[in-house]
């Protein structure tokens, strides 16, 4: 399953872990993707989508 919003194109980002003492190793950052019933091109189909583009509105959902 790829890590990426249908709609925005979010996707996994890298960083570290950062241990107290200072030591690192990396690490990802994974958006936080649901899978919903949408409405895309006047078609209802699933589609993962973040929780960002859910909140503002980006997606309509079908009933």
């Amino acid at each position: 399953m790829a890590k990426r919003c249908d709609i925005c194109g979010k996707g996994p980002m890298a960083g570290n872990h950062v241990s107290h003492a200072h030591n690192t190793s990396r690490r990802r950052f994974l958006p936080n993707l649901k899978q919903v019933r949408a409405v895309v091109n006047g078609q209802i189909s699933r589609v993962k989508v973040c929780t960002r583009c859910l909140r503002s509105g980006k997606v309509q959902k079908a009933a």
